[in-house]
Formats: C-alpha cells, sequence, structure tokens
C-alpha cells in the first residue's frame, strides 16, 4: 500500500468476528483487501480493520443506511429491502454456496432425523438461528419453526437438544465442529441431510457511499478477470465442498420468496453442487 498522509487514508470499517474463534468470514476479508489493493491507484490508500464492537445482522444493516460511520461495508445476503436501502456490489462471494446447509446436531437424534425426507417432515422439527439473520424469514415462509439466540449460545441448545437442528453452510459447519465439539459432548455433524435455497451472498455500503461501492465492485471484477477470485474462492472452499459429499445427501429444496427478481446467481459455474441436484 503507497505511503500518504493519515488524513488521506480511507478508513474502510466491516464486521467484527462474533467471537475470537469465529472464522466464518475470513474469505470475505480477504475478498475485499484485495478489491481495496487492486484499485489503490485510482481511489488512493485505505486502512482495513473491523468493527470496534460485535452487532447482529440488524444492527449493522441499520448502521450502514443511516451511514454513521460505525462501519461502512457488511456482506450479507440479499432481499429487495436491503436492496432498497444499501448500495448492493451484485457479485455473489460465494458462489451461493451458503444455499447449501448442513446441521449441527446432538448424535443421539441422528436416527430421528434419517426419517426426515420431505419438507412436511422437515416441518416438525425446530431450527436454530441466530438473532436478526437473513434466513430467519425464508425457514418460517417455508413453515418451520424457527428459534433465534445468540450465535454462541447456539451449539450449547442443540447439543442440549433445546433446538434439533442448528443448519450451518457448508462453508462454515466443519471448522465450526472442530472449533466446539472437544467442550460439547454429542455435538455432531448431521449425516444424509442438506437443506437447499437460493442465497447469494454480496458486499453492500451506504447508498451516501456510491464510490466506496464503485471501488470494491472494481476491483472484484479485476479479479474475476484475472483468475484471483476463483484462486481466493477454491483455496477456501474447495476441500469443504468435498467434505459435504452433497450427491450423497438428500436435498431437501425450500422456496426464498425474498430474492430480488433480477438479481444476479452466482459469479460463475458450481459443477460441484450442480451435481448434486441430479435426480431431485
Amino acid at each position: 500500500m503507497a505511503t500518504s498522509t493519515p488524513e488521506n487514508i480511507q478508513n474502510i470499517i466491516y464486521p467484527a468476528p462474533e467471537s475470537p474463534t469465529d472464522r466464518r468470514f475470513d474469505d470475505l476479508v480477504e475478498f475485499l483487501q484485495m478489491a481495496l489493493e487492486r484499485t489503490v491507484k485510482e481511489y488512493g490508500p485505505y486502512k482495513l480493520m473491523p468493527s470496534t464492537f460485535v452487532m447482529n445482522e440488524t444492527r449493522y444493516i441499520m448502521e450502514i443506511k443511516n451511514n454513521t460511520g460505525k462501519i461502512n461495508v457488511i456482506w450479507s445476503s440479499t432481499s429487495p429491502d436491503k436492496e432498497k436501502d444499501l448500495q448492493a456490489i451484485r457479485i455473489s462471494l460465494r458462489k451461493d454456496l451458503l444455499g447449501y446447509r448442513i446441521a449441527l446436531i446432538n448424535a443421539g437424534k441422528q436416527a430421528d432425523i434419517d426419517k426426515i425426507k420431505t419438507l412436511d417432515d422437515l416441518k416438525n422439527l425446530k431450527i436454530g438461528q441466530g438473532r436478526g439473520w437473513g434466513d430467519n424469514a425464508v425457514y418460517r415462509e417455508n413453515g418451520i419453526s424457527v428459534s433465534e439466540h445468540n450465535y454462541k449460545d447456539l451449539f450449547r441448545m442443540v447439543t442440549e437438544k433445546y433446538i434439533d437442528l442448528f443448519p450451518r453452510g457448508i462453508t462454515e459447519v466443519f471448522d465450526e465442529y472442530e472449533l466446539n465439539h472437544s467442550e460439547l459432548s454429542g455435538l455432531s455433524i448431521e449425516q444424509h441431510l442438506v437443506i437447499y435455497y437460493l442465497w447469494p451472498y454480496y458486499f453492500f455500503t451506504s447508498r451516501k457511499d456510491i464510490v466506496l461501492a464503485q471501488r470494491i465492485e472494481k476491483g472484484l471484477q479485476m479479479m474475476l478477470a484475472d483468475g484471483s477470485f476463483e484462486k481466493v474462492f477454491n483455496r477456501h472452499n474447495s476441500q469443504v465442498i468435498l467434505k459435504a459429499n452433497l450427491k450423497n445427501r438428500r436435498i431437501i429444496q425450500i422456496k426464498n420468496p425474498f430474492l430480488p427478481k433480477d438479481a444476479p446467481v452466482g459469479s460463475g459455474n458450481i459443477q460441484p453442487l450442480d451435481a448434486a441436484h441430479n435426480g431431485v
């Protein structure tokens, strides 16, 4: 990064991790950093940093919408309301991987979950989700019971059977299991089921911060063009795609009625995941 006086450096503030072991968004921070780095010549130097305190997604969206300066870029699923209130950068950061959900469960419930074959069966279970998460409404719209709690409490709650499933993106579930299972006896990765819904993930800025949005979009487009986007994506995700073994799981697909009708889905071909839908 070019040397510059402090007053000329743009501070880019993104959501802080929710705990010291929260690594869910390392790939997105890397995408953001690389996009900013590629645009230094045109837009100037920057300093990338996490927010000073943790907020839930609803609060982050409010802070961005109101352009408070506490945070100026977030990553989130999209919806018509979000794209009305915020400036969406319409490049799907994880090629829609987060739409494939594998659950954390109590190992003793595996036999019961093996009986779940359809959406109607799934409606008999209670899932756990974080407070304010965007897909809470997707589950409820499909008739699925949702219990909202703090993210870090959900691991204990599924282990103690207060909830039946804690669905996680395939980019999240394996690392989260490794980080938590030694302290939570009975925590397990469900073996045979995957829930799927369209769930593109974008960067968002304030509508008053169009220059930052343009900068991030230009940097991402440069990464797509030179192949570095694909390299970062594969480095963070290729192994979990293999671990997920989607072609040998039962897929229950639910509808996302909150997806903007003109939203581009994905930023490239997702052959390993497309193959999972064969015969569904």
